[in-house]
């Protein structure tokens, strides 16, 4: 039987890989106009958190600093598709429900105290700003979301996929950082 470490350190390297990627499907949905407001800042403040200097696990941190990233990604898209997602195009929709779903394999590693604590604080990135810019901000004018989506595009484009080696040392001080910088 495999644990839930097992599993996480198969999957991990894979979601960090995929980043680059991940933050292109949020975009997309969030720049359909008939998408929920709630929804669209959810997509909003999970792709602005990539931004924020100071994040639950500091960037150059090896093999982790991209994991809170692709935490925040999984679980902001649940957020956004408990919301009627009208307008969106069939294979983007189908992203984002993959997203939300790997949102599962967030909550498992967390565990449920954790989770909660995570799952709040990335609800409230919808409130947040970063670069300066805040979400409610870029979802209400247009310039603002142009230049929001551009650095999107270039943080991805340009986006070093780091290297995870599978050692469950990194899952500790993954876990610890959380249990560490979560509100409670």
């Amino acid at each position: 039987m495999t644990t839930v470490d097992e599993k996480c350190l198969e999957i991990f390297p894979h979601w960090l890989n995929a980043l680059g990627d991940d933050l292109l499907v949020l975009l997309r949905a969030a720049e359909v106009r008939e998408v929920p407001l709630d929804a669209r800042q959810a997509l909003v403040g999970a792709m602005n958190y990539v931004f924020k200097s100071l994040d639950l696990v500091p960037d150059g941190i090896d093999e982790i600093g991209y994991l809170d990233d692709a935490f925040v990604v999984r679980i902001g898209a649940s957020i956004a598709v408990r919301e009627k997602l009208d307008g969106l195009p069939g294979e983007v929709t189908a992203a984002l429900e993959k997203l939300a779903t790997e949102g599962d394999t967030v909550k498992e590693f967390l565990g449920p105290n954790l989770h909660r604590r995570f799952d709040t604080y990335v609800a409230h990135l919808a409130r947040g700003a970063a670069r300066g810019r805040a979400v409610a901000d870029i979802c209400a004018t247009d310039e603002v979301f142009k230049e929001f989506a551009s650095d999107v595009r270039s943080f991805s484009k340009g986006y070093q996929k780091p290297t995870f080696s599978k050692d469950k040392r990194s899952l500790i001080k993954l876990r610890a950082f959380f249990e560490a910088k979560l509100p409670e």
